[in-house]
């Protein structure tokens, strides 16, 4: 004879119906002890006041610390155009030693390396210098000092530049003194 084994599935225990709660009853209202005790309910006022003033103390911080990066930018950046305001006369002077030298001196080739170095430096800041000759006088980058006779070129042209001007991107640091062709 053949032995049969039964296996016997588990089942799961079978609980009362009336120890399932049903959704009427979770969906009930709190006691009345807890749904009515003032300390709790002054303790979530309190809760979304502090909370409330913690999310405007924060926001209040992160636009002191954003206008503080954008005044220690500009403060740099009005430093360095006094700096190089303050540099441009010493720049003109090199320039007036190069012409004034001699052809083959070694006083003129220092001069012409420290004059070198100095416009190498004021480039990679972003300084330009304003050379305009021959072209539209514009009051935004020149200063006119002389008028010239018409019949020396066109008229309300820059004829000859006496003094360069130097600009850092948009800023006029120093304007050009120009004569300029009249009318």
């Amino acid at each position: 004879m053949s032995k049969k084994k039964f296996v016997q599935a588990e089942e799961e225990p079978k609980v009362p119906e009336e120890a399932v709660p049903q959704a009427e009853e979770t969906a009930a209202e709190p006691p009345e002890e807890v749904k009515a005790d003032p300390a709790l309910e002054e303790a979530k006022a309190k809760i979304e006041e502090y909370l409330g003033l913690a999310q405007r103390v924060q926001a209040d911080f992160d636009n002191f610390r954003k206008r503080n990066a954008s005044v220690r930018a500009e403060s740099y950046e009005e430093g360095a155009r006094d700096f190089i305001k303050l540099i441009l006369p010493v720049v003109d002077n090199l320039e007036r030693a190069l012409e004034a030298a001699g052809e083959d001196s070694s006083l003129k080739e220092g001069v012409a390396m420290t004059y070198r170095q100095l416009t190498d430096i004021m480039a990679k800041r972003g300084v330009e210098v304003i050379d305009r000759e021959g072209e539209k006088f514009d009051p935004r980058y020149e200063n006119a000092v002389m008028n010239a006779d018409p019949s020396q070129g066109e008229p309300g042209t820059v004829l000859k530049v006496f003094q360069k001007g130097y600009r850092l991107g948009d800023y006029v640091l120093r304007h050009a003194m120009v004569q300029v062709v009249g009318e």
